[in-house]
C-alpha cells in the first residue's frame, strides 16, 4: 500500500510539473541592472511601462504603478532610480505614452480620465499638468501615438470600446477628432496613418486608414487564425510584415506574423513562442529595427531577432517570473527598449526592471555599436595638477563590478569614489580632494574590475 501511494504521489509531481511548467531555462544574453518594486499595493498591481529620451540624452522608464505613474531614470546603469511619482486612482490597468516633453496616462479606473505629466525639467521633478476630459469619457484601457495624435483605445472613449483621435499639438490641450467604434479596441499600433487595431474579444485584427483624423474608416478586417485573442500589434522594419500577440482565446497562445503586402490577400506566414516553453501567454511586443522585444507574462522578457520577419530567432531572454512558466496573466506586462540598447520590463508581482543584453543588437539605432568601448581604459585626469577638483575618465567594454580608488605616497587608502557595478559605457567621475581633506602632494588613482586593474598618478598643488 505505500509503495502503491508512492507512486502516485510521484505521479502527481511529474503532472504538476507538467501543468505548470516548471522547465525555464536560465536567462540567455542578458543580465539585470535594476528591480525596482517600490509601490506594490495588496489588492492592486503593477502594469504597462513605457520610455521617455529627454532632449540632453538622458533616459526615462514610465512605469504604471497600482497607485500612480513612477518615473525612473536610467541614463547611469550604475545609479538607476526613480526621480519622481505622480499619483493617480488605484487600478490594475495603467498605460502611457510620450509626446514632446509630456507623457500621456490612461487607466481603466472610473474617473481616471487622460492624465498629462510635464517631464522638461527631469531628473529633477515631473508634474500634471491636466486631468483632460470629455463628456462621457471616464476611463480607457489603452492608448497609442502617431506624430502629435494620440489613440485612446477601449474604455468608454468611444462607442463599442472603439477608437478616439486626439491632436495634441497643442500638449496640455488635447483637442478631440473622429472615431472608429465598428468592434472594441484593446491596443492598436499606428504607422504611416494606417491603424493596426487588435480586436481581442472577437479574435479579429482591423485595419484602419486614419489619413482623415476626423473620419477613421476601415480598410480591411480580419481573423488572426481560428482560437485567437489579439492584445496588441507591430509591424517589420520594411513594414511588409504584421506581428500579432494573442492574450486570450485558446492555447497555445502564439505570436504570429501575417504578410501584409496586399492587405485584401493576407496570409499567414508562421508563429513564435519561446524557447522550450510553450504554456506562457504572449502579451506585448515592440519592434526596434531588426530586434522585437516581447513582454511573455510567466517567461518574462523575450528578445528576438527579426532580420528575417518570416523566421524569427530568440537570441536572449530575460524571465521577470521565474517560478513557473504556467498559463496565467502574472509576470511581465510591457517592455521598451532605448537608444543605448537598456531594456526595461514591468512585472506584474515585482516592479519594474531594467536589463541589458551581452548581444550586439543591431537596427535600434545607428550609434548603439559605435557607442561601446573596445576596450578597458583609465585616463590620466584633467587637469593635472589640481586643485580641488580634478576628473577621471574611464571605459568599460563589459558590464562590470569596478572600483575608483584614491591611495597616498604610502599605499593607503584615502578615498573612494565608487565600487559598484557598472554597464559598459565610458564615465567621467569628479574627484574633490577638499572634500577628502587631503593635503597637497602626489597620490594616486586605481580602476579595478575583475578583468583590469590599472593605476595612475597625480597632483594636489594647494
Amino acid at each position: 500500500m505505500k509503495k502503491i501511494s508512492l507512486i502516485i504521489l510521484l505521479l502527481a509531481a511529474v503532472l504538476l510539473l507538467n501543468n505548470n511548467s516548471y522547465s525555464q531555462l536560465a536567462n540567455q544574453n542578458t543580465y539585470l541592472l535594476r528591480n525596482l518594486n517600490q509601490h506594490s499595493l495588496s489588492s492592486y498591481l503593477y502594469s504597462a511601462l513605457w520610455g521617455y529620451v529627454a532632449p540632453d540624452g538622458r533616459e526615462y522608464a514610465l512605469l504604471g504603478c497600482p497607485s500612480g505613474t513612477s518615473i525612473i531614470d536610467v541614463t547611469d546603469s550604475a545609479n538607476i532610480h526613480e526621480v519622481d511619482f505622480i499619483a493617480g486612482l488605484n487600478s490594475n490597468w495603467r498605460e502611457m505614452k510620450t509626446y514632446s516633453h509630456y507623457a500621456y496616462v490612461v487607466s481603466e479606473a472610473t474617473n481616471s480620465k487622460l492624465q498629462i505629466i510635464d517631464l522638461q525639467y527631469l531628473p529633477d521633478s515631473a508634474s500634471l499638468v491636466n486631468t483632460w476630459s470629455y463628456t462621457g469619457y471616464t476611463k480607457t484601457h489603452s492608448i497609442s501615438q502617431s506624430g502629435h495624435y494620440l489613440y485612446l483605445n477601449g474604455g468608454n472613449s468611444a462607442a463599442s470600446g472603439g477608437i478616439t483621435v486626439l491632436d495634441v499639438i497643442d500638449p496640455v490641450n488635447p483637442v478631440k477628432l473622429g472615431q472608429w467604434t465598428t468592434l472594441y479596441v484593446h491596443d492598436c499600433r499606428v504607422v504611416n496613418d494606417t491603424i493596426y487595431a487588435a480586436n481581442i474579444n472577437d479574435g479579429k485584427v482591423s485595419i484602419i486608414n486614419a489619413s482623415n483624423k476626423s473620419a477613421l474608416t476601415t480598410l480591411r478586417t480580419f481573423d488572426n487564425l481560428v482560437g485567437s485573442g489579439p492584445h496588441n500589434t507591430a509591424l517589420s522594419q520594411d513594414g511588409k510584415r504584421l506581428f500579432v500577440t494573442d492574450e486570450i482565446g485558446t492555447a497555445p497562445y502564439r505570436l504570429k506574423v501575417w504578410n501584409k503586402e496586399d492587405i485584401n490577400n493576407l496570409t499567414f506566414i508562421t508563429y513564435w513562442q519561446p524557447t522550450n516553453i510553450t504554456t506562457s501567454i504572449v502579451h506585448n511586443i515592440e519592434t526596434y529595427g531588426n530586434i522585437a522585444v516581447i513582454a511573455h507574462y510567466t517567461a518574462g522578457i523575450r528578445i528576438l531577432d527579426i532580420s528575417n520577419p518570416d523566421s524569427p530567432q530568440e537570441i536572449a531572454w530575460y524571465d521577470t517570473y521565474p517560478s513557473n512558466n504556467a498559463e496565467s496573466y502574472n509576470g511581465c506586462w510591457g517592455v521598451y527598449m532605448f537608444p543605448s540598447g537598456k531594456i526595461v520590463g514591468s512585472d506584474r508581482q515585482t516592479g519594474f526592471y531594467c536589463i541589458k543584453s551581452t548581444v550586439v543588437l543591431t537596427g535600434i539605432s545607428p550609434n548603439i555599436t559605435e557607442s561601446v568601448p573596445q576596450n578597458f581604459e583609465l585616463q590620466q585626469n584633467y587637469p593635472n595638477p589640481f586643485n580641488p577638483s580634478t576628473t577621471i575618465k574611464f571605459s568599460l567594454p563589459e558590464y562590470s563590478k569596478a572600483s575608483l580608488k584614491i591611495f597616498n605616497i604610502t599605499g593607503k587608502e584615502v578615498a573612494e569614489l565608487f565600487n559598484d557595478t557598472r554597464d559598459a559605457g565610458n564615465y567621467e567621475v569628479s574627484f574633490d580632494a577638499g572634500k577628502y581633506g587631503l593635503s597637497s602632494g602626489v597620490y594616486f588613482y586605481n580602476l579595478k574590475t575583475q578583468k583590469f586593474s590599472e593605476t595612475k598618478k597625480m597632483t594636489i598643488i594647494k
